[in-house]
């Protein structure tokens, strides 16, 4: 058949859509904890319907539970477990690390995927989702068609791939944008999609949008080279779109045509990209919702909507009938369940004797249900008749009955699960300061500071005879597989030279620095928001951990752990990372010179910080800055990027005697609640 078709179902409409169409599974999400809250979702019994409807049609459901979790909603995430597991899913898709720790322990046999939120865009980051208890990954959308394969090739447990729908700007879980400028968390599932309006850089306009992806004339290739489940993005599209993006998926698996003219009028950005997979990262990638694109829509919406207005014959059956004087048998099949009715007693013929022929055609009638007669057999002894309403009330209850067996949900008996209680341990008051620096000449105020982070590009043996076991490398946040060798290369040399430890913003980084004997020091790009994440990282082996700077302070305070850890306290910290840089798309790098920026439509400047020209970060227009705020944990760290190193010295001296910026700052999330 070839990799599985995995199809979003944002509501009850849409979920029959992909099921009619042809999905053989759907993704969904509940109320709370789903990276689509704004989508209708499912209620509790909503779910359990769902899940019996698509366990009758043969389609497997996984459950979203795919956001960042607050210490605070711990008790509401496990009831979601239970309720998911009472359902009956096949599987859940999980970013939080306290979310693998809970359904891992408690519900094992429930297929634990790891979301696109994590970012897996290399191989070690896939071997450390495997080893961590996921049993299957979602590939970065960024991804060329060879890194995918490298990656499938490297791991045992299965992959995903997005082949159609929206295309982020960022890569997923690094995108902070919507909850910094609105308060409205892309991580925590709300995302406002402040990307989309008309930011701008040289003479390019909506410079973060970049058109839908349509990798499905590529189905083959991504098949080849390992991908096990096509995914498809939409749980906030409407019915129609499910409906044409599964057909086309599926007629492309099969080597039939499609049509892409319909499937572009369901809903495109100025038409599709697939820039990412073949890697032409230019500006044709970008793009944005047009008043042509909606013209288009409503033109197409009609006629797509009769592509799942009825129920489709999808799944097999073998029929035995049989007749004698004294009773009439059927006997229905799916390979897997089995179920036997009775029919009334048959009588004796006066005209025409019932026939194999004529009892064939009044059971095959199955319409209007999603089974198809594929074998038939029938046992009639001579001279009987039954009439075809007998027959056909015997195949309704025959049918009814198999739904009845294909639907029921098998007992889970829960697992031993035991969540860590976070219990308050104090902090030095006032805590120490780590600087992150871009450049090494941007380094002071030295002696004032507990620790040095740079990144490993701009570590020398020099630096680290100068600063010794201060110093920490920061590893890439984006590290591609071609890249991985090199940094490998990079961080053995600065380790003969003295490096001791690395900071890392993904989780490759934590599998990269334990293979190589180093210190690992965890990043605010790993999300971390609840003390059971602090605890699966304390297991991981890491030494120190930077708390999300999503997280209230006040939710901060009621957090800890038997492990270090600190906070963002001062930077213009990254709300985007991004392969396809808008920059270099617009302006080239050669005219950036690493200096570039992006206005929004107010023409507020926002930087841009190139990463060795493998990728970019777009970063606030203000920095945080909170040396007059609360203080918590246990150091407080310092993001220098574009910083002239005297303006560094002055920041340092300013969280040194707790006082306020003189220049513009925010107080970022701390000091708000994100919704």
């Amino acid at each position: 058949m070839g990799p599985e078709i995995l199809a979003p179902a944002g509501g009850e409409e849409q979920l029959l859509a992909a099921v009619r169409c042809g999905a053989d599974s759907v993704y969904l999400g509940t109320a709370s904890f789903n990276a689509r809250r704004n989508a209708a979702n499912f209620s509790p019994e909503a779910l359990a319907e769902a899940v019996r409807y698509c366990r009758t049609h043969g389609v497997k459901v996984y459950v979203t539970v795919n956001t960042l979790v607050t210490e605070d909603e711990l008790p509401a995430l496990e009831q979601t477990a239970n309720a998911v597991a009472a359902a009956g899913a096949y599987g859940v898709i999980l970013q939080d690390m306290a979310a693998l720790q809970l359904f891992r322990d408690k519900y094992p046999a429930l297929h634990r995927v790891a979301s696109t939120q994590t970012a897996v865009h290399n191989v070690d980051g896939a071997r450390f989702l495997q080893d961590a208890g996921f049993d299957s990954f979602v590939l970065a959308r960024e991804l060329t068609l060879a890194e995918m394969e490298r990656i499938c090739a490297a791991v045992d447990i299965p992959a995903e791939a997005f082949v159609h729908g929206a295309h982020c700007m960022s890569l997923s879980g690094a995108c902070t944008l919507s909850a910094m400028l609105g308060g409205r968390s892309g991580n925590r599932g709300l995302c406002a999609q402040p990307c989309r309006l008309d930011w701008k850089c040289g003479k390019g306009d909506h410079v973060l949008s970049l058109k839908d992806m349509s990798l499905i004339d590529h189905i083959r290739a991504l098949s080849n080279a390992g991908v096990a489940t096509l995914k498809i993005e939409g749980r906030m599209k409407r019915p129609e779109y499910v409906a044409a993006a599964v057909t086309a998926c599926k007629c492309a698996r099969e080597g039939r045509p499609y049509d892409r003219d319909t499937l572009a009028a369901a809903f495109s950005r100025s038409g599709f990209t697939n820039g990412y997979l073949t890697g032409k990262r230019d500006k044709s990638m970008f793009g944005f919702r047009t008043k042509e694109d909606v013209t288009a829509a409503a033109v197409a919406l009609p006629g797509l909507a009769a592509l799942y207005r009825k129920e489709t014959p999808l799944v097999p059956v073998d029929m035995a009938f049989s007749m004698t004087a004294d009773s009439a048998r059927l006997t229905v099949t799916d390979g897997t369940n089995t179920v036997t009715v009775e029919g009334p007693v048959p009588e004796a013929a006066v005209n025409r004797p019932l026939d194999a022929d004529r009892t064939r055609q009044n059971l095959e009638k199955t319409g209007g249900t999603q089974y198809y007669v594929n074998f038939f057999q029938a046992d009639i002894a001579p001279g009987l008749t039954l009439p075809a309403a007998a027959l056909n009330g015997m195949r309704r209850a025959a049918l009814a009955k198999l739904d009845d067996a294909r639907g029921a949900v098998p007992e889970m008996s829960p697992g031993p699960y035991a969540p860590i209680v976070s219990e308050q341990r104090s902090h030095p008051s006032p805590s120490p300061l780590w600087a992150r620096f871009y450049t090494p000449e941007q380094i002071a105020g030295a002696d004032a500071l507990e620790r040095l982070i740079l990144p490993i590009d701009a570590l020398t043996p020099a630096l680290l005879d100068t600063y010794g076991d201060k110093l920490t490398a920061e590893l890439p946040a984006a590290s591609w597989p071609e890249d991985e060798a090199a940094s490998e290369d990079r961080l053995t040399f600065l380790k003969a030279a003295g490096l001791r430890e690395v900071w890392t913003d993904n989780v490759y980084g934590i599998a990269l620095g334990k293979r190589l004997g180093l210190t690992v020091r965890g990043g605010f790009g790993l999300n971390i928001a609840n003390a059971q994440a602090i605890n699966f990282y304390v297991n991981q082996g890491l030494a120190s951990l930077t708390l999300s700077f999503e997280l209230p302070m006040k939710k901060l305070r009621a957090l800890d752990g038997p492990i270090s850890w600190g906070i963002a306290a001062y930077g213009h910290l990254p709300l985007m990372r991004f392969r396809s840089c808008p920059v270099r798309a617009n302006m080239g790098c050669a005219a950036c010179g690493g200096r570039g920026e992006l206005t929004d439509r107010k023409g507020i400047a926002f930087p841009v910080e190139c990463g060795g020209r493998k990728y970019a970060s777009l970063l606030n227009s203000v920095p945080l800055h909170v040396a007059d705020r609360d203080d918590s944990g246990d150091w407080r760290l310092l993001w220098f990027t574009r910083e002239t190193r005297s303006r560094c010295a002055a920041v340092i001296r300013e969280f040194q005697e707790g006082l306020p910026s003189p220049l513009p700052r925010t107080g970022g999330l701390y000091y708000r609640e994100l919704l």
